[in-house]
């Protein structure tokens, strides 16, 4: 029986003990890195991949929010300083016409005319035509002021409207600021969880997600660019169409960033904004109200120049180009190129007016 009894382990001590602990601490340190958390599976590089591509789907939905609330903080701001500026142009009409009503009243005061009675004018004045003179005076002179307090009462009370109308503007910039700023926290955090996500890929494995997302069949721009530019403003229902197409090509290849107009980068609706302006046409700064400008279209009666939009959010938008292609700005870490009008979730088309 003795045979079989357990050794007693030797516990360890002095600067042998530490270095064994050290040893056992580092070894759990590594294990727990390399193993993911209770609760949290191990995802594998496909379900990585198609929650990146999630991430930034909500991601330029939340973009599109960002675009909109800084276009009515913009339109809020200049407001703002229009009144302010009315305000003060206001507030120096009414000093100057202050001033000169008390000049006036000064005038009247060294005249010694402005509140004397008539009988005591008159047994001053040398005679009754100086009378009827000084008294012709008096009357015009009372006229004129009171339509110069007349005046300052209503100017007054224009600086007074001026000021509440800005106070008021004030509120709504400092709300569309703090909306701003959160649409803008909200793109932030989206695009930090989709690069944990891509940081959780292998070096092959990340290498590959960045190459499909890059090189798409549908991303490069070929020598064939030139033909196809001219071809996609040949099938343009207008020259406006045709200049927002040539637009549109001259872009590919440039970056994508959130809230981008151009014209080193853009976001998507940045790039559709951009090219319309290049045609004169004037088309509002988010997908929600761009497909709204202009006259909608049908998918089977799409034209170069037309405006696609994508997802039921209609978050997306690409400018249609001809044969079933149209160039878009995709997503932070790509550039804009072509793709097909089906790689996405179809949600309308406008031509704009």
């Amino acid at each position: 029986m003795a045979a079989h009894r357990k050794r007693k382990q030797r516990r360890l001590t002095g600067p042998t003990g530490r270095t064994a602990a050290t040893l056992a601490i580092a070894g759990a340190a590594t294990a727990g890195a390399a193993t993911p958390a209770h609760g949290e599976p191990r995802l594998t590089p496909a379900q990585v991949r198609a929650k990146i591509d999630g991430l930034y789907e909500e991601a330029e939905a939340a973009t599109e929010r960002y675009n909109g609330a800084k276009e009515k903080a913009d339109e809020a701001r200049a407001s703002l300083t229009e009144l302010r500026d009315e305000a003060a142009r206001r507030t120096d009409r009414l000093n100057a016409a202050r001033d000169a009503l008390g000049s006036v009243a000064a005038a009247q005061y060294r005249g010694g005319t402005g509140g004397l009675d008539p009988a005591v004018q008159l047994a001053l004045s040398s005679g009754p035509d100086e009378f009827l003179e000084r008294a012709g005076l008096a009357e015009r002179a009372g006229a004129r002021q009171a339509a110069m307090v007349t005046g300052i009462r209503k100017e007054l009370a224009s600086v007074a409207q001026l000021r509440d109308r800005a106070e008021g503007r004030l509120g709504e910039f400092e709300a569309r600021r703090a909306e701003l700023a959160r649409h803008k926290a909200t793109v932030r955090k989206k695009l930090d969880s989709a690069q944990a996500l891509l940081d959780r890929l292998t070096a092959p494995e990340r290498a590959r997600y960045t190459q499909e997302v890059r090189n798409s069949p549908y991303g490069a721009y070929t020598a064939h660019a030139g033909r196809a530019t001219a071809r996609g403003a040949l099938l343009a229902p207008d020259s406006r169409a045709a200049a927002a197409v040539a637009y549109a090509y001259g872009a590919i290849g440039k970056p994508y960033a959130w809230g981008a107009t151009g014209p080193g980068a853009f976001d998507c609706s940045g790039l559709t904004q951009a090219a319309w302006r290049a045609a004169g046409v004037a088309l509002p700064r988010t997908t929600y109200t761009q497909i709204s400008a202009g006259r909608q279209i049908t998918r089977d009666r799409l034209a170069p120049g037309d405006l696609v939009f994508f997802f039921s959010g209609v978050s997306h938008v690409g400018i249609y180009v001809g044969g079933g292609q149209m160039i878009h700005a995709p997503r932070p870490g790509s550039a804009v190129r072509m793709a097909p009008v089906d790689e996405m979730p179809f949600a309308g088309a406008t031509r704009p007016a």
